[in-house]
């Protein structure tokens, strides 16, 4: 059996390396800008590149000779995922706080109700109110 060669990630007669080896490169290309960042932003810059990672596999597939091209693919999809996932958790805190807001504003009906109502007793054919 033959040994096979590698190269800068490059196996004999390959013609792409590795994304996932191109795409370390490219991060590593940044580092410069990475390393001038406040730490704030320099964490999110760190996590924007971890989204690059979770979707090498997929990025990958797409055999693009541009790295940078699927690193952001990669970023706006993870992105758009956490605003699905956002939206989501608001839509359920609206509809809680609009049934909290709902069962207040009943009882505050209910309360109000309760102190106006006209009470009426039998006083020998005629009825006085009471409140």
């Amino acid at each position: 059996m033959e040994k096979t060669e590698f190269t800068r990630g490059l196996a004999v007669g390959k013609t792409v390396e590795s994304y996932r080896i191109a795409l370390e490169e490219e991060i590593h290309r940044w580092d410069g800008f990475a390393r001038a960042l406040r730490k704030d932003d320099r964490e999110a810059f760190d996590a924007l590149m971890d989204m690059c990672r979770s979707f090498a596999s997929e990025s990958s597939n797409a055999t693009n000779p541009v790295v940078f091209e699927p690193m952001v693919m990669s970023m706006v999809l993870f992105l758009q995922k956490r605003i699905n996932e956002l939206e989501k958790r608001l839509s359920v805190i609206y509809q809680q706080a609009n049934s909290a807001k709902a069962n207040q504003e009943l009882t505050a009906v209910n309360q109000i109700e309760a102190k106006t109502s006209l009470q009426t007793v039998s006083n020998g054919g005629e009825q006085t109110r009471l409140s």
